[in-house]
């Protein structure tokens, strides 16, 4: 019998979220793809590998066994990728510095950095890899990029952080809310308290979700999930949920449907570069440095407010 990797991984996604749906979102599959790999590997397996009588949905006994299988396999195998990506990185010249990026980054501070780091350094190639709203911590801490553009600041004492950009808060609603007709005066956040904002799957790092429900100030009413900002921007124009980030989003996501309202009494928050403590890799120290000095000359241009907000 031969296990197919990806009924393993969508297997295990169910296992760790304990829901079918947040598995799905985590693995950009739709549900029924992820119930019927389930439904396949159990049949491949010859027993009942989840408990669907509850919530959460709990593995069987058959299935926390091979949930340890599957964790051991899908390891293995992303670690044998990792193995001959080195090799083909070292045929073509050296390790690249590998640039992750959350959204639209840090405004237009992101596209600045990685083009003074390319003049800077033309002889080290850029790879520019997106994060979504679930790896600032991961992407960094499991090698996977070098440096990241990331909000909020990660809170994990492996990562260093230089701040970026600093910008009011806005919401994204759809063009027919009632909160779309104060795009210019701007609301409080007390008035977001029946806002439907979209979830985030469950192994979302938590100060990443306190910044996107405002300190858990806003209720989460939504049952839509997103994990990238074109997600999130999807679910408004189609009115089933709503959103929340930095005033810069209005001018990277003008979405026909969508409107943009500042939030004039919750905290400016920041966008940030994060890269690993520790690491000695002089290209790092580079780019970081380059970013830094670009935001002091650059920050009041990203930083400024919302106009005629009140």
């Amino acid at each position: 019998m031969v296990l197919d990797l990806r009924l393993l991984s969508s297997f295990l996604a169910v296992v760790e979220e304990g829901h079918f749906g947040r598995a799905a979102a985590r693995l950009f599959l739709s549900p029924p793809a992820v119930t019927q790999h389930v439904r396949r590997l159990e049949s491949q397996v010859g027993a009942r590998l989840l408990d669907r009588s509850g919530s959460p949905v709990v593995p069987t006994a058959a299935g926390v066994r091979l949930a340890g299988h599957a964790r051991t396999l899908l390891d293995a195998a992303n670690a044998a990728l990792d193995d001959l990506a080195e090799v083909t990185r070292e045929a073509d010249g050296g390790r690249p510095l590998r640039v992750g990026i959350m959204g639209h980054g840090s405004a237009e501070l992101t596209p600045a950095a990685i083009n003074a780091y390319r003049r800077a350094r033309p002889e080290v190639r850029v790879e520019i890899r997106q994060l979504d709203f679930t790896e600032h911590v991961t992407a960094l801490v499991e090698d996977r990029v070098d440096v990241a553009f990331v909000r909020p600041s990660p809170q994990d004492e492996r990562l260093l952080t230089d701040v970026l950009t600093t910008e009011q808060r806005i919401i994204v609603v759809h063009e027919r809310s009632p909160l779309a007709d104060a795009r210019t005066s701007g609301v409080g956040v007390a008035d977001l308290a029946e806002l439907p904002l979209f979830r985030v799957p469950g192994h979302t790092p938590h100060t990443f979700t306190e910044y996107l429900y405002f300190d858990d100030r806003v209720q989460r009413r939504s049952s839509e999930f997103a994990v990238t900002p074109q997600e999130v921007l999807t679910g408004v124009v189609t009115g089933r949920a709503a959103g929340s980030g930095l005033r810069s989003f209005a001018r990277y996501y003008a979405w026909p449907g969508a409107v943009f309202v500042p939030v004039l009494d919750a905290p400016w928050a920041s966008s940030y570069l994060a890269v690993r403590a520790g690491d000695d890799n002089p290209e790092v120290r580079i780019f970081r440095a380059l970013a830094v000095a670009l935001a002091q000359d650059m920050g009041p241009i990203v930083n400024s407010p919302w106009p005629n907000a009140v």
